[in-house]
C-alpha cells in the first residue's frame, strides 16, 4: 500500500455524507487535498465525472491514482489503508458486523423514511411516512442503548464507525423539521439520541465539517425555492 500517494477528497459542504468521509479523515490524521462542490445536484466537475462515472456523485476519495466511491465504503477503506489514528471499525467481527449492519439500516430504512416526508403528494402520505420515520428513529435509539453502554457513542467511549453513519442523519431531519414543524428527535422518544447528537456535533473530529442546522435549512430553501 503507497500510503505517501497524494489524497484527494471530492466532497461537497452541504452533503452529509462527505462529513463521514471527512471525519474519518480527520480520525487517521491524513493529509489531503479537499475540492469541494458547491452545487453538485446541478453542476458536476470534470474531476468528479472522471472518478466516479458510475453514480456521479460525492463523496470520492482519491488516494494515487485510485478512486473510491460511496461514503461507507471510504470510510472503511480510510480504516484499512491508515494505521494511523484510532480504529474506526470495532476490532471485534460481531461488533464489525454489527455496525455495518445498523449503518445499513440508517441508509436505507432512515434515509428512505426521510425522503418519504419530504417527497409526500398529501397530507395522509406525510403523515404515514413520518410514522415511519419516528418508528425507525425508536429501533436506532433502542440499538444506541444497547451499543453504547452509556458511554456516548454508539460504540462506547470513542467515536467510531457507526456514529459517522449515523452523523448524516442530523443535516436531513433538521430540515425536515423546520419545513414540516414536527420534532423527530423528542427527549420521551429518543433522548439517548439527543444527547449523542450533541457530542458528535462537538466532536473535534466533525465541528470543523458539520454545518449547523440552520445552514443545512437555508441551504435547502434556497435549493427548493421556499422563502
Amino acid at each position: 500500500m503507497a500510503q505517501n500517494d497524494t489524497v484527494k477528497l471530492i466532497g461537497s459542504w452541504a452533503s452529509p455524507f462527505s462529513i463521514r468521509a471527512r471525519a474519518a479523515l480527520h480520525l487517521k490524521s491524513v493529509k489531503y487535498e479537499y475540492s469541494d462542490e458547491p452545487d453538485v445536484l446541478r453542476s458536476k466537475s470534470e474531476l468528479l465525472l472522471k472518478s466516479n462515472p458510475i453514480f456521479k456523485k460525492v463523496p470520492v476519495l482519491i488516494h494515487g491514482d485510485v478512486s473510491i466511491c460511496e461514503s461507507l465504503n471510504i470510510v472503511q477503506y480510510i480504516d484499512e489503508a491508515w494505521s494511523s489514528g484510532p480504529s474506526i471499525l470495532p476490532s471485534h467481527p460481531v461488533e464489525r458486523a454489527n455496525a455495518r449492519f445498523w449503518a445499513l439500516f440508517i441508509d436505507e430504512k432512515i434515509f428512505g423514511s426521510l425522503e418519504a416526508v419530504g417527497g409526500a403528494k398529501d397530507d395522509e402520505g406525510r403523515m404515514a411516512a413520518a410514522g415511519k420515520l419516528m418508528e425507525n428513529l425508536a429501533i436506532l435509539e433502542e440499538a444506541f442503548q444497547k451499543s453504547s453502554k452509556g458511554l456516548g457513542f454508539f460504540g462506547g467511549e470513542n467515536i467510531g464507525f457507526l456514529d459517522l453513519a449515523c452523523g448524516t442523519l442530523l443535516g436531513p431531519v433538521s430540515v425536515i423539521e423546520a419545513f414540516s414543524g414536527v420534532k423527530f428527535l423528542r427527549q420521551e422518544t429518543t433522548p439517548g439520541l439527543i444527547q449523542w447528537a450533541e457530542k458528535f456535533r462537538a466532536h473535534e473530529a466533525v465541528k470543523p465539517y458539520m454545518p449547523t442546522p440552520e445552514e443545512f435549512v437555508a441551504f435547502a430553501k434556497k435549493k427548493f425555492n421556499v422563502e
